[in-house]
């Protein structure tokens, strides 16, 4: 069996009850390290700045620096480091906000433990985690598209409905029968074209403007 890569994370929240909680989850992935813990965003940002840190996972509301802030900085300053966003607040102000900052995945307290793992893990392999309840949100808040003349070609429309549809890179590869390499040229492509940050971006994008 293949040894998974090590993942060094910080989880940033001001109940401590929260991050003990996330710490046991982890129990059994002994390739997850929480190396750092958190009780507001610049305790993190603080961490960060003087760690190696693969994950931040962050929790919006907390005292001096909120999640939002603390991602804002994070991804600007620190880009190596992805960005978790781990929080009861599912309203759509707040993912298009993270969105648009570039944060890497959005998950809900409420979730169990396989998809918290799923999350950690997905990000770390460079791709973007948001279902479920989070995407149902981002769905329901689009009202009308938006005109932008930006024009894709077949495969470039092909390749953003499968991101939409929560396909990873390889699975786009194999749907396609391209190699992932094209798959990850068509992404970069798409995200240039559209000018957003990232396949979360991508996602909001693509519903935006009807293209699913």
């Amino acid at each position: 069996m293949t040894q998974k890569k090590e993942l060094r994370i910080i989880i940033a929240d001001d109940h401590q009850i929260v991050i003990d909680g996330l710490k046991s989850l982890l129990v059994q992935q002994p390739h997850i390290k929480v190396v750092g813990e958190a009780s507001n965003g610049k305790e993190a940002l603080d961490f960060v700045a003087n760690h190696a840190v693969d994950i931040a996972v962050l929790d919006i509301s907390m005292p001096e620096m909120n999640g939002v802030e603390a991602a804002k900085i994070i991804k600007k300053e620190y880009p190596d480091t992805k960005i978790l966003i781990l929080t009861m607040h599912d309203g759509s102000e707040f993912i298009h906000e993270l969105i648009e900052i570039g944060a890497n995945g959005y998950i809900l307290k409420n979730r169990g433990k396989e998809e918290f793992v799923e999350a950690l893990e997905t990000i770390s392999q460079g791709e973007e985690y948001i279902k479920g309840q989070v995407l149902n949100t981002l769905l329901k808040a689009v009202r009308k598209p938006k005109s932008k003349n930006v024009q894709f070609t077949k495969r470039e429309k092909e390749v953003l409905r499968l991101i939409v549809n929560d396909h990873t890179t390889s699975e786009i590869s194999a749907k396609l029968n391209i190699a992932n390499s094209t798959v990850e040229t068509h992404r970069r492509n798409l995200i240039e074209k559209t000018g957003v940050k990232s396949s979360l971006g991508l996602v909001r994008y693509a519903v935006e403007n009807g293209y699913v």
